[in-house]
């Protein structure tokens, strides 16, 4: 057996360290011959974490879907608000039963939409939200308040009227997402309240030169 002199092992020793040093000093964790390899759950490389969540997103979507859900859902809880009230104060068939279409049509879009925003991250609008947005043919409280007060053949027509205003809102915003959203879901339910609701405010126009 061959004897391993002093010079030998330290000769062993500081290869070793250079071995390891070259190994660590490796950024691009490449491996001789040029492959590249790496520890799963380490790889910070090219891949965008938020990239790759938006991906596995339930739905493709941009900013203008969620502006659209964002601002239609409070819109939507102010026409129930409002169609709860017909229900219990109207004197006009006609309007009874379009406060009952209203309701049928918007609750569930509520639901949908709120889902959209939780898949999405985003917050959800709580109910009373409305009276607090600007435009969209949105009613002011002031408004909301004097409808709460009126009652008779006054709260048909006054009713009308702001419905008929909340529709319009509600049409434009429609009109926005088909030209800007992304998500082709929110898109046709954009299609189906402009289509909606532009029957509802024809029906509603003509029905204010019916009433007293």
């Amino acid at each position: 057996m061959k004897r391993i002199t002093r010079g030998t092992a330290v000769a062993a020793l500081t290869l070793a360290a250079t071995l390891t040093l070259a190994a660590c000093g490796n950024d691009d964790g490449a491996q001789p011959g040029g492959s590249s390899s790496s520890m799963p759950g380490m790889d910070h490389g090219s891949k965008n974490p938020s990239t790759a969540a938006t991906n596995t997103a339930p739905m493709d979507h941009n900013d203008a879907d969620v502006m659209f859900a964002t601002m239609m859902i409070p819109h939507h809880q102010q026409a129930v608000e409002m169609a709860t009230m017909a229900l219990e104060k109207a004197t006009n068939a006609q309007v009874k039963q379009l406060a009952t279409a209203i309701k049928a049509a918007q609750d569930p879009e509520i639901q949908q939409m709120s889902g959209w925003l939780k898949d999405w991250g985003k917050p959800v609008p709580t109910p009373g939200m409305g009276h607090s947005m600007p435009g969209g043919g949105m009613m002011t409280e002031e408004e909301m308040t004097a409808l709460g007060k009126a009652s008779g053949a006054a709260f048909d027509k006054m009713w009308v009227q702001m419905m008929i205003k909340h529709h319009q809102g509600a049409v434009a915003m429609a009109k926005t997402e088909q030209t800007s959203g992304k998500a082709a879901t929110a898109i046709a339910l954009a299609k189906q309240i402009e289509t909606g609701q532009a029957a509802e405010i024809a029906t509603m126009q003509k029905l204010l030169t019916q009433l007293p």
